[in-house]
C-alpha cells in the first residue's frame, strides 16, 4: 500500500468532512422541521450532496494511491444524483394528492394561482 501525499490527504479529508457535515445537516433538518413538505427537502439535499462529497473523497484516495480505478464511486454518484430527486418528487406528489383529497389544512398552495380540484374517492358503502 502506498503512502498518500499531504496535498491529497488534505483534499480527501476536506471532501469527507464536508460530505459528512452535509449529511448531518440533512438529518438535523429531518428532525427539526415541522411539516412533511419542509422535512422532505432537507434529507434529500443533505444525502445527495453529502454522499457526493464522501464519494469524491473516495475517488481521490483510490486514484492517488493507485489501488484501483474509481469506477464504482462514479456509478454511485450517477445513481444517487438521478434517483434521489425522482424519489423526492414522487413522495411529495403522493402526499400532496392525499392531503388535498382529505382536505387537510396545511397543504401548500397551488402553483401560479391554478385551481386544484381533487375528487374524493367514491364511498364504497353507497
Amino acid at each position: 500500500m502506498s503512502e498518500l501525499p499531504v496535498w491529497a490527504a488534505l483534499l480527501v479529508g476536506f471532501f469527507a468532512l464536508a460530505g459528512s457535515l452535509l449529511t448531518l445537516l440533512g438529518c438535523l433538518g429531518l428532525a427539526r422541521l415541522d411539516s412533511f413538505y419542509e422535512r422532505v427537502h432537507a434529507p434529500t439535499l443533505g444525502t445527495s450532496f453529502g454522499a457526493i462529497g464522501i464519494l469524491l473523497a473516495s475517488i481521490l484516495y483510490f486514484s492517488v494511491t493507485g489501488q484501483r480505478p474509481a469506477v464504482h464511486e462514479v456509478l454511485i454518484v450517477i445513481f444517487v444524483s438521478l434517483t434521489t430527486p425522482v424519489t423526492l418528487m414522487l413522495l411529495a406528489r403522493a402526499a400532496l394528492y392525499r392531503d388535498r383529497a382529505e382536505q387537510n389544512g396545511n397543504v401548500p398552495a397551488a402553483a401560479f394561482g391554478q385551481d386544484v380540484v381533487v375528487e374524493a374517492p367514491a364511498d364504497p358503502q353507497a
